[in-house]
C-alpha cells in the first residue's frame, strides 16, 4: 500500500513539466492515467536520439507509473469517454494555455468543477491564469531567460547561458505535485477540491532564492559571479595538480580547519583580508589566488582526503557518466533498472524521497502509447462493442 493508493490521476500533459509531476504522483501510488493523441501521443515519445526500443529516452524517464489511454478529443465520443474519467478522479493536471481550448475539450475549471466538486484541478502553463502575460505559450528556456537565473549563469563577463537540464520544467513538476497533495489533504477536512495554477515563470523565479533577498533588501542589482557565491567565500571550485575540486568553508570552523589543513593557519589566519567571512567576501580574488597555488601542490584526492579529514566539506567534480554509476547513488537507489515491453531492460532516475513505510514505488515503466486503453475504457463501463465502434471510427 502506497500513500496515494485509491487516487486516481488524469494526466492531460506532455513534455516535462505535467508529465514530471504526474509521474510523482505515480511513485507514490496514484493511479495515473494519460491520456494521448492516437498515432502521436506525448510530443516527448518523438524527443531523440537516444531511443530504447521505439521509446525515447525522454518519455521513459518522465512517464513510469502511468498507464496511456488515446482520445482524439476531436470528437465529442472521445470527449464523453474523458468526462467519464473525471466523474471518478481525483486530480485532473493539464498544460492546454488557453481557455478557449480548455473549454472546447471540456476541462475548463468550471466544467470539470461541475461535473465532480471534489477534484482538484491542476494547471501547468507558462506564464499563469492571470497577469498580463498569461495564455502567452512557455517553454523551459524561456522561463529561464525571463527569471533572471539564465542573465546571472556564467562566468562575469559572459553571455547568457542556459542551464543544462530543464530546471523550469522540473521545480514546477515539483511544485506542481506539491500543491496536488496538499490539496488532497485540504480536502479531507473541507471535501471539496480546489483549482491550482502552477506558472513555469513563476516557479523558475523561485530559484533566484537568497539572491532575490539579497536585492529585496539593499537594492543592489545582483551581478554574475561565476562558481563563486555572492555571500560565502571560500565556497567555490579550485584547481589542483590534476583536476578540479570543490571547497564549502560555510562557517568559521570550517574556514579555521581549512587553513589548519593547508599548513597556512599562520600566514592567512592572521592576514587581516581573510579574518571574517565577510573580509573573506571582499578580497575573494586575493583569496582565491592564494589557495590556488596551495591547491596546485597536490591532486584531487591529496585535497579530499585531507579536508575530509580535518573535516571541511569538499568534493570532487563529477561528469554525469561518473555520477550515474557511484556508489552513493548506487546504494540510494537513485538509478533504477526497468523492463519494458518493447525497449527492453532500461534504467530511469529514482525518486530520491526515502520513506520507512510508504517507500516510493517503480514497478511499472512508461506506457506504450494506448498500451492501456481498453483497459480503462472497461472500467469505464464500456462494453466490447462499444469499443470496437470507438476504434472503428478512430476515437481511440
Amino acid at each position: 500500500m502506497n500513500v496515494l493508493t485509491g487516487i486516481t490521476v488524469i494526466d492531460l500533459t506532455q513534455a516535462l513539466a505535467g508529465p514530471y509531476c504526474a509521474q510523482l504522483l505515480g511513485d507514490f501510488g496514484a493511479d495515473v492515467i494519460k491520456v494521448e493523441r492516437p498515432g502521436s501521443g506525448d510530443q516527448a515519445r518523438g524527443w531523440g536520439p537516444p531511443f530504447a526500443g521505439d521509446e525515447s529516452a525522454y518519455f521513459l524517464g518522465t512517464n513510469r507509473n502511468k498507464r496511456s489511454v488515446t482520445l482524439d478529443l476531436k470528437q465529442p465520443a472521445a470527449r464523453e469517454a474523458l468526462q467519464r474519467l473525471i466523474d471518478r478522479a481525483d486530480v485532473l493536471v493539464h498544460n492546454v494555455p488557453k481557455q478557449a481550448s480548455r473549454v472546447e475539450l471540456g476541462i475548463d475549471a468550471a466544467s470539470v468543477r461541475a461535473r465532480n466538486p471534489r477534484i482538484i484541478w491542476a494547471s501547468i502553463s507558462g506564464f499563469g491564469l492571470t497577469g498580463p502575460e498569461a495564455e502567452k505559450p512557455g517553454y523551459d528556456v524561456i522561463a529561464q531567460a525571463m527569471s533572471g537565473t539564465m542573465a546571472l549563469t556564467g562566468e562575469a563577463g559572459s553571455g547568457p547561458s542556459r542551464f543544462p537540464t530543464p530546471m523550469a520544467d522540473i521545480t514546477t513538476g515539483m511544485y506542481t505535485a506539491l500543491a496536488i497533495v496538499t490539496a488532497l489533504y485540504e480536502r479531507e477536512k473541507s471535501g471539496y477540491g480546489q483549482d491550482l495554477d502552477l506558472a513555469l515563470l513563476d516557479c523558475q523565479t523561485t530559484w533566484l532564492a537568497n539572491v532575490a533577498s539579497a536585492y529585496l533588501v539593499s537594492g543592489n542589482a545582483p551581478q554574475k559571479r561565476g562558481n563563486a557565491h555572492p555571500n560565502i567565500a571560500p565556497y567555490q571550485p579550485f584547481r589542483a595538480a590534476d583536476g578540479w575540486f570543490i571547497v564549502a568553508a560555510g562557517t568559521e570552523g570550517h574556514w579555521q580547519a581549512l587553513i589548519r589543513a593547508l599548513a597556512v593557519a599562520d600566514a592567512m589566519g592572521s592576514d587581516p583580508r581573510f579574518t571574517t567571512n565577510a573580509d573573506r567576501v571582499a578580497n575573494r580574488e586575493q583569496l582565491e589566488t592564494l589557495l590556488n597555488e596551495r591547491f596546485a601542490a597536490a591532486p584531487v584526492a591529496h585535497w579530499i582526503t585531507e579536508l575530509e579529514a580535518a573535516g571541511v566539506p569538499c568534493g570532487p567534480i563529477l561528469e554525469p557518466a561518473q555520477i550515474l554509476t557511484h556508489p552513493q547513488i548506487l546504494a540510494r537507489n537513485m538509478v533504477v533498472p526497468m523492463e519494458h515491453p518493447t525497449a527492453g531492460s532500461v534504467r530511469v532516475l529514482g525518486n530520491p524521497i526515502n520513506m520507512s513505510r510508504t517507500p516510493p514505488r517503480t514497478d511499472r515503466p512508461a506506457p506504450r502509447l494506448g498500451e492501456h486503453t481498453e483497459e480503462v475504457l472497461r472500467e469505464l463501463g464500456y462494453g466490447d462493442a462499444e469499443i470496437e465502434i470507438l476504434r472503428s471510427e478512430k476515437v481511440i
